[in-house]
């Protein structure tokens, strides 16, 4: 199962996703996904730094092979972060994760919305999904129930600040 068809099987994810199922403890669920996921250095600094309380289970996470971590280093990848940084938009999860879909031809994973409409300006035909795409996908694999989803986007709501635009995943599917 692939997220949309034609879409890589490889998504680099930013801290925006990354972060909601680390909050509630569910990398469960990216463990069970049938895409590879990968973060960059940068990604797992700005949670070293700014969610201290998400480390440890980011850290169990790579140690189980559930993410991959990997860095730019390519020099066009290079070139491409240091043009996002520029621009003092982004934090450097977000630059990295665009340099790296862009150079690798993988998957964004991102929710920030200003990210998102840089990285379509970067390449219009970048393959991205967000926190609630992937939701939809694993509803759709069969991971998760419309009802399980539901709930998780309820404790994202009440407990961790992020909330999505929709009464139901079913109004998705």
């Amino acid at each position: 199962m692939l997220l949309v068809e034609g879409l890589s099987p490889i998504v680099i994810a930013d801290t925006s996703v990354l972060i909601n199922f680390l909050a509630i403890g569910r990398m469960d669920l990216i463990k069970r996904h049938s895409c590879r996921f990968l973060i960059t250095d940068h990604v797992r600094q700005e949670i070293t730094e700014h969610y201290q309380e998400q480390f440890s289970r980011l850290k169990e996470a790579l140690e189980q092979g559930i993410l991959e971590e990997i860095s730019v280093i390519d020099p066009e990848e290079v070139e491409t972060f240091a043009k996002l940084t520029k621009l003092e938009s982004f934090g450097n999860g977000e630059c990295a994760c665009i340099a790296v879909a862009l150079h690798r031809s993988y998957t964004l994973a991102i929710d920030d919305k200003k990210a998102i409409k840089q990285a379509r300006l970067s390449c219009p035909t970048i393959s991205i999904v967000t926190t609630e795409d992937l939701m939809v996908s694993m509803i759709k694999s069969g991971l998760i129930t419309v009802n399980e989803a539901d709930a998780i986007k309820n404790e994202w709501a009440s407990s961790h600040k992020f909330k999505l635009k929709i009464h139901s995943f079913s109004d998705l599917i």
